[in-house]
């Protein structure tokens, strides 16, 4: 396609050529013979629905014409909406992402339009069309940068929601970005935005964070429950109930990393009494249900790792009944064995099938993908960690490989540098081939160490 010519110099060369008459192309396109001919005449710009049929009717790919139908409607005449909003869905539905990005730069000089793309931005995130939702909100955050807006704020809570991925540092970077706009979001999503805070920060060992935005939560869920008793707002995923009893449960998790065991069971009390809910409907009782599980596995497991391993029959028999709970006691078993240098063999044994990567789940929900990788890794490692302890070398270098692989694949820098020492330390124990593996893992660190600090320069 020439970029000198216009989409009508290729519609008239195709006639000529086919030698087809315009009622012959009226036809064939379904487009008005009159409307055909106005276009061609100059007399009316080409709508969008016409330009996919004149396309389809050419026997060209979709969207074959939409760099020119830039130039012409949006660069060279004065941009219309009506052509405009079509043409960001079409460009969307055909993945013609440079297509969005070039319209949104040349839309943005004009305020006027910035509302009107949020609403598409706001479509295509609705629709899970996250790449070219990203674009908008990407664009319409910076031209908002100043204005401290309630939409700003929206933009970088989605930008926040679509931007975690596996990569644990680029994460870090988001959740600290997005952090600073989560008060000033409407108050209907304040609630799951702080709620994802806490899971992003906490997949990141940020347990003071942690314990910061769990204590905020608390306070904007209880003033929300003693207002508005159970009614849910227009955006909160789950019953009222959920944040609070969360808030509580997310404070217990973080004072147990920080080792303080007696602050953690304190939060479990709190989360498994729930006398204070007023005549619980069929949802909430389900959350309730679910903490009350939850607290009676931490207390199993809050009890263990502070050297009360008495408890560990009780615990496995209350995790063989139930499935969702096996591998995250798995997680923090292994941990405590280590600590206190238990022998778990037999625990290992029975639940040897759990050493493979699962997604998780639970009776309200899909467990967050970054909760999940964290503790996936922590398990390679403690693996690793108890196997090296028993002197099975081969086992637990395999393992610690194991770990550094994952620590790659989810850039976890924290997780690196505990597979490089614990190998280190047994290096004399691997043999050449896993002296071989090491090297190459290493390379590959090395190389992300690199990528990594560009990303960051480029995102700051």
């Amino acid at each position: 396609m020439e970029s000198t010519t216009t989409i009508r110099d290729h519609l008239e060369s195709y006639l000529k050529r086919e030698q087809m008459s315009i009622s012959h192309f009226s036809e064939t396109s379904g487009i008005n013979s009159g409307t055909l001919s106005n276009i061609l005449n100059k007399n009316r710009p080409i709508a969008m629905q016409q330009l996919d049929r004149i396309t389809s009717a050419m026997r060209l790919e979709e969207g074959y014409f939409y760099e020119l139908y830039i130039d012409e409607c949006f660069v060279h005449a004065t941009p219309d909406w009506r052509r405009l909003g079509p043409f960001l869905h079409r460009c969307a539905e055909l993945d013609k992402l440079d297509c969005i990005e070039e319209v949104i730069r040349l839309m943005m000089d004009n305020l006027s339009y910035i509302p009107l793309l949020f609403d598409v931005a706001e479509e295509f995130f609705q629709a899970g069309k996250f790449k070219p939702a990203i674009l908008l909100y990407e664009n319409i955050a910076e031209s908002e940068k100043m204005q401290h807006s309630e939409r700003l704020a929206l933009c970088q809570y989605r930008l926040f929601r679509l931007g975690l991925t596996n990569d644990q540092q680029r994460n870090l970077i988001i959740a600290a970005r997005f952090e600073y706009y989560v008060d000033r979001l409407d108050e209907r999503y304040q609630l799951d935005a702080l709620n994802e805070l806490i899971n992003a920060f906490g997949a990141l060992h940020r347990w003071n964070k942690v314990q910061e935005l769990s204590e905020k939560l608390k306070v904007k869920a209880s003033i929300h429950y003693e207002m508005n008793g159970r009614r849910k707002q227009e955006e909160t995923k789950r019953p009222i109930v959920f944040y609070i009893l969360y808030s509580d449960l997310a404070a217990g998790s973080a004072c147990y990393h920080l080792k303080d065991y007696t602050g953690a069971l304190k939060y479990v009390s709190l989360y498994s009494d729930n006398r204070w809910v007023r005549n619980p409907d069929k949802d909430e009782i389900v959350v309730m249900n679910q903490f009350q599980e939850w607290a009676e596995a931490n207390r199993y497991i809050y009890h263990l790792m502070g050297g009360h391993f008495e408890v560990l029959p009780d615990y496995l028999a209350y995790i063989s009944t139930k499935e969702n709970e096996i591998f995250p006691a798995l997680c923090d078993i292994v941990t405590a064995a280590n600590r206190y240098d238990k022998d778990i063999d037999h625990v290992l044994k029975q639940y040897e099938s759990y050493f493979t990567y699962q997604e998780q789940s639970n009776r309200i929900g899909k467990v967050s993908r970054q909760v999940t990788d964290d503790r996936y890794l922590r398990l390679l490692a403690d693996l690793g960690a108890y196997y090296l302890k028993k002197d099975e070398y081969h086992l637990g270098i395999e393992f610690v490989l194991d770990s550094l692989k994952f620590s790659i694949e989810i850039s976890s820098g924290r997780g690196m540098l505990r597979g490089v020492g614990l190998f280190e330390q047994y290096r004399e124990f691997a043999s050449e081939t896993a002296k071989q593996q090491y090297k190459m893992i290493i390379s590959e660190v090395q190389k992300l160490n690199e990528e990594k600090v560009g990303f960051a320069d480029s995102y700051l």
